[in-house]
């Protein structure tokens, strides 16, 4: 059975980031990123997928648009709703669902993990993650990190899954 897993970061007040860039580094979240999305496809928005200088390496990009005549910069396979995108995962793999906000708030519906590295600040933003429902996540695990010379903010990594 497959997996649809949210996969972000988000500070106290859900915020993302804003003008289509983090505003945080958090080397530590990059490389649980990186681990747990290796080798898996990867779903995300348009402006996810121009926020990337090129594709992230050994994972398949798929990126949702409206836009029926979008040309990416480099290669990805390309749909035009969330569901078009579910189409692609065969049953027994996992995917990932990687932003922008709109995407995370098309896809947790039909979401069974959220791997959520909240971040203790409150941030500035212009793009949210979803509220989560306590009646339909329930958490599983999680693991605190300091703020230190490396990361600017304290954060935790949570796993929630479906109940």
């Amino acid at each position: 059975m497959n997996q649809l897993i949210l996969i972000a970061a988000a500070a106290e007040n859900n915020a993302l980031g804003k003008d289509n860039d983090l505003p945080w580094h958090l080397p530590d979240d990059f490389k649980r990123f990186k681990a747990l999305t290796t080798g898996h496809k990867i779903i995300m928005g348009r402006k996810t997928l121009e926020s990337f200088p090129s594709p992230l390496p050994n994972r398949e990009h798929i990126a949702i648009t409206r836009d029926k005549n979008y040309k990416p910069k480099f290669p990805c396979t390309i749909v035009h709703s969330i569901e078009e995108a579910l189409s692609l995962i065969a049953p027994t793999e996992d995917a990932f669902i990687i932003g922008g906000g709109e995407i995370y708030a098309l896809a947790i519906p039909f979401a069974t993990k959220i791997e959520l590295t909240r971040v203790h600040a409150e941030i500035e933003a212009d793009a949210f993650f979803p509220e989560l429902d306590k009646d339909v996540w329930q958490l599983e695990q999680e693991v605190f990190h300091d703020k230190d010379d490396r990361h600017e903010y304290a954060f935790t990594y949570r796993t929630y899954t479906r109940k």
